[in-house]
């Protein structure tokens, strides 16, 4: 197989017993009616943004039942810990600047192994219609008749704002919410978005893998409008231990983003919402010591 894609793990520890003594805990599940991962489908399951922990019940069947698992970069390792001893993990991460499979050859490959009669789990950061290409993969399997189930997850735009503290939504402030990418498939500020309209069309507007372009954008969205002191707010490895906050405005944001390097991923909110951080930032202390959320 190509080297791209395979990735080793090793030393898998933590995982959960095969049985309790007593029916409580994760036990209360074995009995439940779980819908069959069957051979030679593709399950998509969204991983969530970051802590393993918000995985949803299905996507801890899917890792529990696949033959396969075929995982991006933003997915948490300890995750794979969860699969079965037998079970191929297969490394498919896509990071903008870096050596990276192409997502055709990754769809291809899907088909490939569910051809073989697999069991195939598709493990995508956040949730996989949620800027995460499920779409297209979605698309080539079912060109190739391959059935497929699409287990959503919780995106990072919603998730990982709430480990900050910060409410997406909220009567006070805002009735509506634009999300948006921060790069189209070349890598620059996308040229399709009517940035004058989402200048004026939300209080709030939620930017995936935007930093790259983020002085660009908020340059954009002051011409066109947008008021230059409003807040920003960058949280950057959203739900995890190291999760850190940066806060700026429209008008700082260029040279924020000049003064020190922000870590990636990062989700970028604008708007009055931010601000509700300090009253609300629930994730400190002890909470962060809990390596699973």
């Amino acid at each position: 197989m190509d080297n791209r894609f395979t990735k080793s793990i090793s030393g898998r520890i933590g995982r959960l017993p095969s049985s309790e003594p007593d029916n409580t805990g994760f036990a209360q599940l074995d009995g439940e009616d779980f819908p069959e991962f069957e051979t030679g489908s593709v399950w998509l399951v969204g991983a969530g943004p970051g802590a393993p922990g918000l995985l949803t019940l299905l996507g801890y069947h899917a890792l529990n039942t696949a033959d396969v698992v075929i995982y991006d970069a933003l997915v948490n390792d300890k995750l794979l810990d969860w699969t079965r001893d037998d079970c191929q993990i297969v490394y498919a991460g896509k990071r903008g600047g870096k050596p990276s499979p192409e997502q055709g050859d990754i769809s291809l490959k899907l088909i490939e192994f569910a051809k073989a009669g697999k069991r195939v789990l598709r493990l995508k950061g956040g949730d996989p219609f949620v800027f995460g290409r499920g779409g297209e993969e979605c698309q080539m399997l079912a060109r190739a008749q391959i059935p497929y189930r699409i287990v959503p997850g919780i995106s990072a735009g919603i998730g990982g704002l709430g480990y900050a503290g910060i409410p997406v939504t909220h009567r006070e402030t805002n009735h509506s919410v634009i999300f948006l990418t921060g790069h189209d498939a070349s890598g620059n500020m996308p040229a399709s978005v009517d940035w004058k309209a989402v200048a004026q069309a939300s209080p709030v507007i939620v930017l995936y893998m935007a930093l790259k372009n983020f002085a660009d954008i908020s340059s954009k969205l002051i011409s066109y409008g947008r008021d230059g002191n409003d807040r920003v707010a960058i949280v950057s490895d959203a739900t995890l231990p190291h999760q850190k906050i940066t806060e700026t405005t429209l008008y700082e944001a260029a040279s924020t983003l000049d003064t020190a390097p922000i870590p990636k991923p990062a989700i970028i909110v604008i708007g009055a919402v931010g601000e509700m951080h300090h009253a609300l930032d629930w994730y400190v202390d002890r909470a962060r010591e809990n390596q699973i959320g």
